[in-house]
């Protein structure tokens, strides 16, 4: 992870009522207001094909599935994202832990959590919540 904050050249901004609009309210509600999806509830965590994944809400290309793997959390879990810049990170201190956020570097969406438990090479385990991210089928990746 990056020791400081990386400025992405892309901004994503809007209001409350054009996330609401456009995203569910299961993905407003984890990367709008900083939520969990249960453990376990999406097929994601199961799915290793070629693929790349995204911000839900702006599309800012993310993680690339041969950095997927599986944690055994409940989420899918990744060793790194795609590009440094793309992914920012916020130390988290609630629910009596501390932990960090990872959020999208372009729009400010809550992704999930980076934990120093992860395999080789990077050692870390991106903790992500599949609502936040979009899957693009490798063939359809520019």
């Amino acid at each position: 992870m990056p020791t400081k904050a990386i400025q992405h050249p892309r901004r994503v901004e809007k209001t409350d009522e054009e996330w609401k609009a456009q995203l569910s309210d299961e993905a407003y509600y984890v990367t709008r207001k900083h939520g969990t999806e249960r453990a376990h509830s999406s097929e994601m965590c199961s799915l290793f094909e070629p693929a790349k994944y995204g911000c839900i809400c702006c599309d800012t290309p993310l993680f690339d599935s041969g950095e997927k793997y599986e944690s055994g959390t409940g989420w899918p879990s990744f060793t790194q994202p795609i590009a440094v810049e793309n992914v920012a990170y916020k130390k988290d201190g609630g629910f009596g832990m501390v932990r960090i956020e990872a959020l999208c570097n372009v729009c400010d969406a809550h992704l999930g959590h980076v934990f120093p438990d992860g395999p080789a090479p990077s050692g870390l385990r991106y903790c992500m919540n599949a609502v936040a991210l979009s899957k693009t089928k490798e063939e359809n990746v520019k």
